[in-house]
């Protein structure tokens, strides 16, 4: 498996559909709201593509999880990367328990979350990745790390 992370600003939004028909990507716009410009390409995609969110203490991977639902309504996301400077693999694992229909208890070391809903679920099912700084983790995959070479201008190749 490859995936390519792309670093994209505003002006530059409108390619970030003819390069996911080239390579699956998972895209950020900071230092803009990426769930928001991504919402923007929505009737522009032809094919499904990823985010990159960078999570914190004032980005809670709860919040994250109801922005990834919400978007995943507006165009079809196959991958959700969730970073962080640390912790990164736990915030993800809350994304992943909140991206479901049914009632949501969870706790770990970043979140306790108990009888919550994050409705509706996404219509397709997303894979949620964590991002350590290094590699790319996911249950189920071998990790995926970064290519010494970029791809091009705020592209970096995962593989």
């Amino acid at each position: 498996m490859e995936l390519t992370r792309l670093a994209i600003t505003l002006d530059r939004l409108g390619e970030v559909a003819k390069l996911a028909e080239e390579r699956p990507l998972v895209v950020t716009c900071a230092p803009h709201d990426t769930v928001v410009a991504m919402g923007s390409l929505e009737g522009q995609l032809e094919v499904p593509i990823g985010i990159w969110l960078e999570v914190s203490m004032d980005y809670r991977a709860q919040i994250a999880a109801r922005d990834v639902a919400t978007l995943s309504w507006l165009i079809e996301l196959d991958h959700v990367v969730i970073a962080s400077d640390e912790l990164a693999e736990q915030h993800a694992q809350v994304v992943r328990a909140m991206l479901s229909d049914g009632e949501v208890t969870f706790s770990n070391a970043v979140a306790n979350v108990t009888g919550a809903y994050n409705r509706p679920a996404p219509p397709n099912a997303i894979r949620v990745w964590s991002y350590d700084g290094t590699s790319l983790t996911t249950p189920g995959l071998d990790p995926l790390v970064a290519s010494s070479d970029e791809v091009g201008i705020g592209q970096t190749r995962f593989e």
